[in-house]
């Protein structure tokens, strides 16, 4: 199917919003919060020196299972800054000593395991497509947002201060957590995934867009309700609801999540965003220098104290 032929099936323009976008996701959330959170951690000997790792598990959307890294500096005197961090396509929570980057960096961080994903398996863009209820992100924004009450439920976090981030599916992610959680301090996508569907499916030459696009492709008959459940998750829509400061950024040259879609997340932010475009990078955007940049919004989102400091703390569960 030709450029112009996607063109004709979705439009040209990113996805409206749904007119009931807001109590879908209401719905979707007090359902899973029907669930006691059931907040479980356990240590990790990861033999780390610096960096206390903790397999943590909660419920999330229909109750199930989520699990994740909790990774806390070691040597720490109160409630940390916290990170919520999704990862891309397929690649779940990885090893516990993993990016060590933010916890590094003085702060909470979970890197949540994206349901179903990981170990070799590939992503799951096609489950439940054709229903907004079924859809597969329906679930993974719950868990997500979920995600951040387990965080504030940690003595080891300050709730007030929790930021989301995502590279590729994690940037979509992340400015989903976004939309459904509205008092973050920060949200950071880099090279966002699940974003401006229309462009994805029209530019993107390789990465999970090209799923959708061999689907579309067979069952073109199909389109309207394809469009219907992304309009729910795109990143588009969910910066059109965005409330804390954001960071976006792309590579130029990036085939995966062409440039257009995060251009277009940006354009639509609600609140006050840096958006970072790298000529002549690709889906890594900035790699080094997009994380470094980063850092320094971090810093300056959660204000004096974000730092660990000699002592120690725990990962436990408020009472």
């Amino acid at each position: 199917m030709t450029r112009r032929e996607f063109t004709a099936l979705l439009g040209h323009d990113p996805l409206p919003t749904p007119d009931d976008y807001e109590v879908f996701w209401a719905e979707a959330l007090e359902e899973a919060r029907r669930h006691p959170l059931d907040l479980r951690a356990e240590a990790v000997d990861s033999g780390l020196a610096t960096i206390d790792v903790l397999d943590l598990s909660f419920a999330g959307a229909d109750g199930r299972r989520v699990r994740g890294w909790l990774r806390l500096p070691r040597h720490r005197t109160g409630p940390l800054p916290a990170v919520l961090h999704a990862n891309g396509y397929g690649a779940g929570r990885l090893s516990p000593i993993d990016d060590l980057t933010w916890s590094a960096a003085g702060w909470a961080h979970l890197v949540v395991d994206t349901h179903g994903q990981g170990g070799g398996s590939t992503g799951h863009l096609l489950d439940g497509i054709d229903d907004p209820r079924r859809s597969y992100y329906r679930g993974v924004f719950v868990d997500a947002a979920r995600a951040v009450d387990a965080l504030r439920s940690l003595d080891a976090v300050d709730p007030a201060r929790v930021a989301a981030i995502g590279n590729s599916q994690g940037g979509g992610i992340a400015l989903g957590v976004g939309a459904l959680v509205p008092d973050l301090v920060a949200v950071l996508a880099q090279a966002p995934f699940l974003t401006d569907a229309p462009d994805g499916l029209r530019f993107a030459q390789n990465g999970p867009w090209l799923e959708l696009r061999a689907y579309l492709t067979e069952h073109p008959d199909r389109a309207a309700r394809v469009a219907a459940t992304l309009a729910y998750v795109d990143g588009v829509t969910s910066a059109r609801h965005a409330v804390a400061p954001g960071w976006i950024s792309d590579g130029l040259e990036d085939d995966i999540c062409p440039p257009e879609t995060a251009r277009a997340a940006a354009q639509e932010y609600a609140a006050p965003v840096v958006f970072r475009e790298w000529p002549g990078a690709g889906h890594e955007a900035g790699a080094t220098a997009d994380r470094q940049g980063a850092i320094a919004v971090l810093r300056e989102r959660f204000g004096a104290g974000a730092d660990a400091s000699a002592g120690s703390g725990t990962g436990e569960a408020r009472a």
